[in-house]
């Protein structure tokens, strides 16, 4: 991996992609009262789901093991972002509010892993909803937003959609050039996952 040309900046879509159930059809906000522990692949138990009204909120396997390598430095100046057009501003809440919750390692919640490489505070690349001047199109929001945030140009970012109500991946290659997107449409697996590396390195290995 170490021989690939990495991207700076991976961007995640959450609903489908990371986790399910998608987050419109939730009305109650998490509370750390309502998490499920469980194992968390080969790192020990943490806290695996947490309930929002009947439901639970919890990771795809292939979205957890990535972020618990990406943790734990598999990929060096890699950093990563979210990228959501949560349908209401009460979807948006329970998002924000289930990445504060839900761990990847043991200790290690969602929302930290997100924070990593970020200096502390920062919250730029955490970009969910559309309120504005948020909107449902990513490309002409989230994404601007994202490289002024952060700094990094459309030529480092890699994203990934499952794309199941409307086309986020083709919007934003066509409309933020330079930026690589792949589908993911039953949530991101480790075969998609390494697609997308592939797919940047493919593009960007002469370049950088």
């Amino acid at each position: 991996m170490n021989l690939m040309t990495l991207p700076l900046l991976v961007v995640f879509d959450l609903d489908q992609c990371l986790w399910s159930p998608e987050m419109y059809t939730l009305s109650v906000v998490p509370q750390t009262s309502c998490a499920q522990i469980g194992a968390l692949g080969e790192h020990g138990e943490g806290v695996v789901g947490v309930r929002s009204g009947r439901e639970v909120v919890s990771l795809f396997p292939g979205a957890l093991k990535i972020l618990q390598d990406f943790y734990l430095d598999k990929y060096p100046g890699m950093r990563i972002a979210a990228a959501s057009s949560a349908d209401t501003p009460l979807a948006a809440r329970i998002g924000k509010a289930s990445m504060g919750i839900l761990e990847v390692l043991p200790g290690v919640t969602m929302r930290e892993v997100f924070a990593k490489g970020w200096e502390d505070g920062f919250e730029g690349n955490i970009q969910i909803g559309r309120t504005p001047p948020l909107s449902s199109d990513k490309a002409s929001t989230h994404f601007p937003i994202l490289r002024q945030a952060t700094g990094v140009e459309y030529e480092g970012m890699l994203f990934f959609d499952d794309c199941l109500w409307g086309d986020h991946c083709g919007k934003v290659e066509k409309n933020c050039a330079g930026v690589v997107a792949v589908r993911t449409p039953d949530g991101l697996s480790e075969k998609e996952w390494m697609q997308g590396l592939r797919a940047y390195n493919e593009k960007y290995s002469q370049v950088r």
